[in-house]
């Protein structure tokens, strides 16, 4: 006995379904850091090198983000507004808020 040709569609176009929701849940999300209460969150963040990793603002207050060597810098940041940066090479990226100084977070950048 044989499905009829809509059942088998309908049957494929749920299994493709389900194969593409899985491939979706097991991508990584990409890396994004939380600025909330004068913090970097998370703290260290490690990402492989050609990562794009931004910084979304969720204080009440404007933050600049300045890498201490000089490697990246944002525009001050309002409530909700982000900033992106590429890490191309391997290696630790401090960085710092230049409005607030006492703020500072750390990117650790492996080898692809």
């Amino acid at each position: 006995m044989s499905m009829p040709r809509s059942a088998a569609r309908a049957a494929g176009g749920a299994l493709l379904g389900l194969a593409l929701m899985a491939l979706a849940a097991a991508a990584p999300a990409p890396p994004a850091i939380t600025i909330d209460n004068f913090t970097f969150n998370p703290d260290p963040i490690v990402v492989r090198a050609g990562a794009q990793v931004t910084w979304t603002n969720g204080d009440d207050v404007p933050h600049a983000l300045r890498a201490t060597d000089g490697s990246f810098r944002s525009k001050a940041l309002d409530t909700g507004d982000s900033y992106a940066f590429t890490f191309t090479k391997p290696g630790v990226y401090t960085y710092f808020c230049s409005i607030h100084p006492k703020m500072v977070g750390k990117v650790i950048v492996k080898a692809p």
